[in-house]
């Protein structure tokens, strides 16, 4: 068992049973032995790989995309910010792409949300020459005109998980079976905040909720709303959180994400309508397929461009880069993205006007 596993094992023979979303903050972002604390998850050599590091592709339609945004909006002196940034690369795109429109490097100043030194680091040397802010909360942002992006960073937020039992629900709670980290339910009760799940769920099922994105939303919201700008988020999940999502990932496999706390990503899928519900005075846009969104903001024409420059191997993984993030049977359709903006602004390009059976009120 891990140092930290030895830790959790001991607080709950202590005081017992913990949240599952207890148990993912501390996997996570446990100072000392945190998975995010202690090291560079990405590439290769680390436990996952992200779009960004797919393919520059990727940064720069969507850093195009912010970047019209911000001209359908009076091109005003604001924030570019992004949540969850790794290892920088997705910024460093944008700003790359977005250099030839007018003004908007002169009007923007840039914002990193990053909790991890290790990854600041790596931001830092990624981004060199650009003026960067960082900060630990979203809440830290300046009260400024926002466009702000979030790519696989809600996904890594604790979750807590409800079981349906009966006409009340038993959570999922992190406790110790024969000496090991295990999973277990805690006794059913009625949740007034899951009662409105009654009506779509059946005995057993699972629901999850995300606690710590409300407060990131409404940030986000805060600002948006009074001083315009937009939010692009990108993630893997769906509009309504339905089944059991939570899953461990290290060495690019899945893992078990019970038996070494602190030694792999922990992540679960993101619900989209929660986060737009969370989001008073913004209007959404329906959700859309990564693939789909990146075909409509011009990937295809990129791809096409950067391929006349290569031959042999290169190619072969440029054009294996574009399949990953477009195709359906990759990236492309179990990622979604959702679009928010204030109200009476204009929707981001590439992105539709949610359904009705969508819209959030």
């Amino acid at each position: 068992m891990s140092p930290l596993g030895e830790i959790l094992s001991r607080r709950i023979a202590a005081t017992g049973p913990i949240t599952l979303a207890e148990y993912m903050a501390e996997c996570l972002l446990n100072p000392q032995h945190g998975y995010y604390a202690t090291r560079d998850p990405l590439g290769a050599g680390g436990d996952f790989t992200t779009a960004p590091e797919i393919s520059q592709m990727f940064g720069e339609v969507l850093g195009l995309c912010l970047a019209q945004s911000w001209l359908d909006q009076g091109a005003p002196a604001g924030v570019l910010a992004e949540a969850g940034p790794g290892r920088g690369t997705l910024m460093a795109d944008i700003w790359r792409a977005t250099r030839g429109v007018p003004g908007f490097h002169a009007s923007m100043q840039v914002h990193l949300v990053e909790a991890s030194p290790v990854l600041q680091r790596a931001q830092a040397e990624r981004l060199a020459g650009v003026p960067v802010t960082w900060h630990a909360h979203v809440d830290d942002l300046p009260q400024a005109p926002l466009w702000f992006i979030a790519n696989e960073f809600f996904d890594a937020l604790p979750i807590r998980q409800f079981q349906r039992a009966g006409a009340g629900w038993r959570e999922v709670v992190v406790g110790l079976a024969e000496g090991r980290l295990a999973a277990g339910l805690s006794p059913a009760a009625p949740l007034a905040d899951l009662a409105h799940r009654l009506a779509d769920t059946v005995e057993g099922e699972v629901v999850e909720t995300c606690p710590a994105a409300r407060p990131v939303m409404q940030a986000l919201a805060q600002r948006i709303a009074a001083q315009g700008g937009a939010a692009l988020i990108v993630d893997y999940g769906g509009w309504r959180s339905r089944g059991d999502t939570f899953q461990a990932v290290r060495g690019h496999a899945f893992a078990d994400p019970f038996a070494e706390p602190g030694c792999a990503d922990l992540t679960a899928h993101v619900d989209f309508q929660a986060l737009a519900l969370a989001a008073p005075g913004l209007v959404a846009s329906g959700l859309t397929p990564q693939g789909d969104l990146l075909r409509a903001l011009g990937i295809d024409a990129r791809a096409e461009r950067l391929a006349q420059r290569l031959t042999g191997a290169a190619l072969e993984q440029h054009l294996a880069a574009h399949r990953r993030l477009t195709s359906e049977a990759e990236m492309g359709r179990v990622f979604k993205a959702l679009a928010l903006v204030c109200a009476g602004a204009p929707l981001p390009p590439g992105f539709a006007p949610a359904p009705a059976v969508e819209a959030v009120r």
